[in-house]
């Protein structure tokens, strides 16, 4: 296995776990990323991006043996005998990054659980430790990669993104005793339509232009330039239209691989900038067009319909200036751009 330092500070540092997730998440990273605090070091076992178990250091088997004792009402075979022959044979490796989860390999083996009994208590365990993983706010990490689970069977596999989602609403409506949060996790990729709220008003679609919020116009400029990059000309024409072309030039541009030269021999005011396009996606295309010196401070606006904290703690890595979310409308899309113009 290689040890990666994604950081590796002598103590511990402001963590920022959505940040950090977002990293091995862009980075499709396969290994054990861990998470040293003062009080525990968090495991977290990826697989190509996706989480496949997450555990701590300490405590990992009182934490298991709980969920045992429960699941013993369902499984009359865990009785008390086998999950302290469990602890025996197993905690005493307990520094080892997979020795938790080497014990449910074993109770599976000697036929103890079922493979999808197993799976369950993986994900259970996994969501429970994550949830509260995202509450911690120092410490130092690394990146060892490999596979760090060796040859045990793979009884999940958790997409990052909707995960985190969950335990993050979980997370949430515990702090608030809320019994329902709104608008569930959004799926990775998805391109139509946002379950946040928006303003009434037209969604974005091809159209005649509207008319302008003159309150909203900003005195510092007479004309702006924006580039909108977008694969969909159904986007790039309902924003032109949105826009007024006494206050605006919009440049609109199709294909993300030629939108780096084009932005750079134009060199606009502000930048739409779609998140997902083939070939080359908006956070690659934001990190490409921050390295150059003409836009480490031009305003580049997010426009995307995955509405995660992923996603946006993606954009934050990116250096993103905002994040727009799909649907909007011209009110929307006016008070974002001026927003960032003044």
């Amino acid at each position: 296995m290689n040890t990666v330092p994604m950081a590796s500070p002598s103590s511990p540092n402001p963590l920022h776990p959505l940040s950090l997730l977002a990293q091995v998440s862009s980075r499709q990273a396969t290994g054990c990323l861990q998470v040293m605090t003062p009080t525990n070091t968090w495991l977290l076992h990826l697989d190509q991006g996706q989480l496949s178990y997450v555990s701590t250091v300490e405590r990992a088997f009182e934490r298991l043996d709980s969920h045992l004792r429960r699941l013993s009402v369902q499984v009359p075979s865990l009785v008390s005998a086998v999950r302290v022959q469990v602890r025996l044979l197993f905690e005493q490796q307990a520094t080892a990054a997979d020795a938790d989860y080497q014990a449910i390999c074993w109770l599976v083996e000697q036929q103890h659980l079922q493979p999808n009994q197993a799976s369950t208590l993986v994900e259970t365990l996994s969501k429970e430790v994550l949830e509260a993983f995202l509450e911690v706010r120092q410490g130092s990490y690394e990146l060892v990669e490999g596979n760090s689970l060796g040859n045990a069977p793979r009884y999940c596999q958790l997409n990052l993104r909707t995960t985190v989602e969950e335990c993050y609403a979980r997370l949430k409506q515990r702090r608030t005793g809320y019994s329902q949060v709104n608008g569930g996790p959004q799926r990775l990729g998805v391109a139509t339509v946002a379950t946040t709220p928006v303003e009434a008003g037209p969604a974005v679609v091809a159209g005649g232009r509207g008319g302008q919020t003159g309150s909203l116009k900003p005195d510092a400029k007479a004309h702006y330039t924006i580039a909108c990059i977008d694969d969909s000309p159904t986007v790039l024409q309902a924003i032109n239209s949105f826009l007024d072309d006494k206050i605006f030039s919009v440049i609109m541009i199709d294909d993300p691989v030629k939108a780096l030269m084009q932005v750079i021999r134009t060199k606009p005011d502000l930048i739409l900038l779609d998140v997902t396009m083939p070939s080359l996606d908006g956070y690659e295309l934001c990190s490409l067009l921050r390295r150059h010196p003409d836009f480490k401070t031009t305003p580049i606006i997010m426009v995307t319909s995955n509405t995660g904290f992923i996603d946006r703690a993606k954009a934050k890595l990116v250096r993103a200036s905002g994040y727009l979310t799909k649907p909007f409308n011209q009110s929307d899309l006016l008070k974002f751009i001026f927003k960032y113009l003044n």
